[in-house]
């Protein structure tokens, strides 16, 4: 079962007696967790009928017995358990776990990390509870993700926007979330996210990225390219080497896909190679700069210095430094 599927049955006062929380991506445990503690039940039933417990701080039998006690002037409880990766003898939960109490509802958010499905825990979950596994998305299902969140909002945001956003923050979502809310609360009547906005409310360069890194590169623009790496020296967090080269390397890597592509047109090779039509143009017009040799010869670098950016068969050098040496090598 997803979390939205959980929250909607919440909602419609759908309430099973057990419900296990766990995996990697905090960020869907989170919303489930947030909505037990501030949604099911009215304020003044919560003061008597709401327990949390951290599983680290907590022992096994005060939540069994939280769970075992019946609701104060209500129709149900509420018993929570954060962080319960960290309790110790949590398989001593099974006693309750086999037979809940109706009238409670026990949510488990067990973090980071999935319960051995071969363990009499998980099997005893599987047939007496709502279990929701979680994990982290990949990199390439990140964009549709962050394009969800704001068509739920009622809002579009541009490619170079939402390129600019993935690449800053990652897959972490709840960050992601925070600042697409942000944004909207501050576009007025507007109803586009545009790279101006993620400058302005999420501290990105529109100017001074990856991306435009990326595409100085497919024009054998030697000069934007310093003066791009010249910006990442003097912020850091704009454009680490270790964001960096992994970027260029995803980018020729399919720069080299397009020798191989299907179909003539911007939007059939950008199919073929896994990228946005928008971006297309980049990808093909780098492809034509450099041939075939030449971007073999590009992935190459990329991984030459990689090996020097952790130190390997080089002295220290400032982070900029090497990026620059490398750009000149790869433009040649």
């Amino acid at each position: 079962m997803s979390a939205e599927k959980i929250i909607t049955e919440w909602k419609k006062g759908q309430y099973k007696p057990i419900y296990w929380l766990e995996g990697e991506e905090s960020y869907h445990i989170d919303k489930i967790v947030d909505y037990a503690e501030h949604k099911i039940l009215p304020e003044a039933e919560a003061s008597f009928n709401l327990s949390i417990f951290y599983g680290r701080d907590s022992n096994w039998a005060d939540v069994v017995n939280a769970c075992r006690r019946y609701p104060m002037f209500a129709e149900r409880q509420v018993v929570l358990l954060k962080e319960a990766q960290h309790m110790r003898d949590i398989d001593k939960l099974e006693a309750y776990i086999e037979q809940p109490l109706s009238s409670t509802i026990f949510v488990v958010a067990h973090k980071e990390k999935k319960l051995d499905g071969r363990s009499k825990l998980a099997k005893l979950l599987k047939d007496k509870a709502v279990v929701l596994a979680t994990k982290k998305l990949y990199d390439n299902q990140v964009p549709d993700w962050v394009q969800g969140i704001v068509t739920e909002k009622g809002l579009s945001i541009n490619p170079k926007a939402l390129a600019l956003i993935v690449d800053h923050i990652g897959n972490d979502l709840s960050r992601i979330e925070n600042e697409v809310e942000k944004i909207s609360v501050n576009l007025g009547k507007r109803k586009t996210i545009t790279e101006e906005d993620i400058e302005n409310f999420v501290g990105v360069s529109k100017d001074f990225n990856v991306f435009e890194l990326q595409e100085a590169l497919a024009r054998r623009d030697l000069a934007k390219c310093i003066r791009i790496v010249q910006y990442f020296g003097s912020n850091p967090k704009a454009g680490s080497i270790h964001m960096v080269l992994p970027s260029l390397y995803s980018f020729f890597s399919k720069v080299y896909m397009v020798a191989g592509a299907s179909g003539g047109d911007d939007k059939s090779i950008a199919a073929s190679i896994g990228v946005n039509p928008f971006f297309a143009k980049d990808y093909i017009r780098a492809f034509r700069t450099y041939g075939a040799p030449g971007v073999e010869r590009i992935l190459l670098l990329l991984h030459h210095y990689n090996l020097k950016s952790i130190g390997v068969n080089s002295p220290a050098t400032e982070d900029a430094e090497l990026l620059k040496e490398m750009l000149c090598k790869m433009v040649a």
